[in-house]
């Protein structure tokens, strides 16, 4: 039987102690994981920020055992997704230790105090969606587009701190391991039959959600 972990908080609005939302942490399921910068600031705006988190997704990679599907730096937040495991942490410890360790190393190297990030990251479940398959694929999309819409870019594929060239190019380097969802392997036996399906994706998402309203 797979242990359930299942973590919450509270948190005070004007005077009024609440519960949070409780998070369903589960090996085997893939977290989209996003979370903000500080009052939404463009703290990682800088080239030598993004490469930072880069760095501690690998630190994170090597301390524990998850795979790293996707990622995505902006500006001002983050977008990871994640898979967990049978013998691995769950999605809470990673999480918190990513964030953690590059606010560590952020306002030690720029000399700031106080919290980098503004919020708790929030979370959702692809496998708890309508259409798990179709959707993972089209997110994958969707976090290569983030830096189009917000103007770091004209093309995913030239934007240093996204994973979608581990999607496109079987030798791509984008600075971390990326470990291609199973929904991704299922697409052909080949990885350039893969490639080919996979590409019809970024049509559903030109498309925005005309699709997408029926996967989630």
């Amino acid at each position: 039987m797979r242990e359930t972990h299942v973590s919450h908080s509270t948190t005070i609005y004007g005077g009024i102690l609440m519960a949070r939302k409780l998070r369903v942490q589960l090996p085997g399921l893939t977290y989209h994981i996003t979370s903000r910068c500080i009052e939404w600031k463009s703290m990682l705006q800088e080239d030598y920020c993004k490469a930072c988190f880069v760095e501690i997704l690998n630190k994170a990679k090597a301390k524990y055992h998850f795979k790293l599907i996707a990622f995505c730096i902006m500006d001002n937040h983050i977008h990871l997704v994640i898979h967990t495991l049978d013998d691995g942490a769950p999605i809470s410890r990673i999480v918190q230790y990513i964030k953690a360790r590059f606010a560590e190393v952020y306002n030690r190297i720029t000399g700031r105090t106080g919290p980098f990030w503004n919020e708790r990251y929030k979370d959702s479940i692809i496998e708890f969606a309508k259409d798990g398959f179709h959707y993972l694929l089209w997110l994958l999309w969707y976090l290569a587009y983030n830096p189009i819409r917000g103007r770091l870019c004209s093309d995913p594929t030239r934007y240093h701190y996204s994973s979608i060239r581990a999607y496109l190019d079987e030798d791509a380097d984008v600075g971390v391991p990326i470990d291609h969802h199973d929904y991704f392997v299922q697409l052909g036996k080949t990885f350039a039959e893969r490639v080919a399906k996979f590409m019809r994706y970024e049509e559903y998402y030109r498309k925005k959600y005309s699709y997408v309203v029926d996967w989630v």
